[in-house]
């Protein structure tokens, strides 16, 4: 049965009005229009809905009856069309997003503060997850979407790239880099590295870069957290690459009296930021929000990403 929404309104028109050209000017429609919309749904309900004559319009038994049932239908449709619109507007809820710990610390505070600002309807809740577990969170459902580093293994997920940031040397004072304006990878070959572990989004694209460049370093410490990172270095346990972003976690760094520096690597390597979803499934409207509003903050940080 091919019966349209159309029809029906057309049908609701004439029962009411007993006219086909009232109904149709009540509807916007020309009186053929309206004449042939009743026609049509009655071919395909194989029934008599309108009786006509030269003077009045009348409905047949089954016409009144369907009248009477379909009045209610439709209104109860059009209600739920309305709420439905009303949800596609509406920017309220709970939002979960897991983030990699030096975005977590350095990118996602900001964001939480403008959605509080804006959407002050929208609570957004962070889940502070190395990378591996973040991604996890995102494919199991737990969690709206996440904020991680691109990496290799995520082809299952809907991605979009929104900063890059170059990787960067960090040493003590004390050390021979320190002098200099910027130190080539291939300068780092010898040197003792404390690095963040493979649960890390960045050391994947670490170990490439010095192989890449023949820096053959000994890994003194492979740790979770960036502060940790530091505090080795500031202890003379060795130097470490670190990606901007984790540098505000270093108070006072480069600052007069700070123990620490941070030098560009030559020639640049960046790590790409990305927000990632599950395949085939829409975000809710407050989660757009907020997946929206943190890619207009980093397109003011770092360089946009290509």
């Amino acid at each position: 049965m091919n019966i349209s929404l159309r029809q029906l309104k057309v049908f609701l028109a004439v029962a009411e009005h007993g006219s086909f050209s009232r109904a149709g000017e009540v509807i916007g429609l020309t009186q053929p229009a309206v004449s042939r919309g009743i026609r049509e749904l009655e071919q395909e309900l194989g029934l008599k809905l309108v009786d006509r004559t030269t003077r009045e319009v009348t409905l047949t038994e089954v016409g009144a009856s369907l009248s009477a049932t379909l009045a209610r239908v439709l209104d109860e449709l059009e209600s739920a069309l309305r709420d439905t619109h009303g949800l596609a507007e509406e920017r309220r809820g709970r939002v979960r997003v897991a983030s990699a710990p030096t975005i977590s610390a350095n990118l996602m505070p900001e964001c939480i503060s403008a959605c509080a600002a804006r959407y002050p309807d929208i609570t957004l809740m962070l889940r502070d997850q190395v990378q591996t577990l973040a991604t996890d969170s995102v494919r199991h459902g737990e969690v709206d979407f996440g904020v991680i580093v691109a990496s290799e293994g995520t082809d299952d997920l809907v991605g979009e790239p929104i900063m890059v940031e170059p990787f960067l040397v960090v040493c003590d004072r004390s050390h021979r880099f320190a002098k200099q304006a910027q130190v080539t990878w291939k300068e780092l070959n010898g040197e003792k590295l404390v690095l963040l572990d493979y649960a890390s989004g960045s050391r994947p694209l670490i170990d490439r870069a010095l192989a890449e460049h023949g820096a053959y370093c000994r890994v003194a410490q492979e740790v979770g957290h960036a502060i940790t990172v530091f505090r080795m270095v500031e202890a003379g346990i060795g130097i470490s690459i670190m990606p901007a972003l984790a540098l505000p976690a270093v108070p006072g760094l480069q600052e007069p009296g700070s123990r620490l520096v941070a030098l560009p690597l030559i020639p640049q390597i960046d790590r790409t930021i990305m927000l990632v979803r599950r395949k085939n499934r829409t975000l809710s409207p407050a989660a757009q929000s907020v997946w929206e509003l943190i890619q207009q903050i980093t397109s003011t940080q770092g360089a946009p990403a290509k």
